[in-house]
């Protein structure tokens, strides 16, 4: 039941949300109406949690596309697997993700050549 999954994204413990966003990335339809509890992820304190946040909603489709300036947010995180997750769910959203194109260019001046994607 994937309520219940949506549900632990506010659970105290960071593995569990991270978890929590990595189960409904992998759901498909199913997971759409909880899309929006997986954007609040983006914002989370620990960065695995954000991380799984930005390739949870990569991988959703026109879904997610009202959550891609949060995801747009993260290529500015202190994380650099964060950017590198960022870049990569924007990069799937292809023309619906046009206006974020100078930030994802932007990746390519990343300090760390990880982020450059």
């Amino acid at each position: 039941h994937l309520g219940g999954v949506a549900e632990l994204l506010a659970d105290g413990d960071w593995e569990v949300r991270r978890r929590a966003c990595a189960a409904l990335g992998n759901h498909g339809e199913a997971a759409l109406p909880h899309l929006g509890a997986v954007a609040e992820c983006l914002t989370d304190e620990e960065f695995q949690v954000r991380r799984a946040a930005c390739e949870a909603l990569g991988k959703h489709g026109e879904a997610a596309v009202p959550h891609l300036g949060g995801v747009a947010e993260c290529l500015a995180d202190d994380s650099e697997y964060v950017r590198i997750a960022a870049c990569k769910a924007l990069g799937e959203h292809g023309e619906a993700a046009e206006q974020y194109l100078d930030a994802v260019a932007a990746c390519l001046k990343d300090k760390d050549e990880r982020s450059q994607v």
